[in-house]
């Protein structure tokens, strides 16, 4: 289990800084490329408003994925 847990808070920065293996987790559920060079900004939670993707699903996928 890992020690961290991403929340809904975290910036998406943060994220991929932190935790470059939830690239595929955002390629997976459609929200915009991040090797194509679209920059993300803003929260978690406010990414998961703007490409309609449920909080609840986005922050799980993440988190699994902090555990392979």
């Amino acid at each position: 289990m890992p020690k961290d847990k991403i929340t809904k808070d975290l910036t998406i920065e943060e994220v991929l800084e932190k935790y470059p293996e939830t690239v595929k987790v955002f390629i997976d559920l459609k929200i915009p490329c991040l090797v194509c060079g679209e920059p993300l900004w803003g929260t978690v939670e406010e990414t998961s408003k703007k490409y309609n993707v449920p909080l609840d699903t986005l922050l799980s996928n993440l988190n699994k994925a902090l555990e392979k």
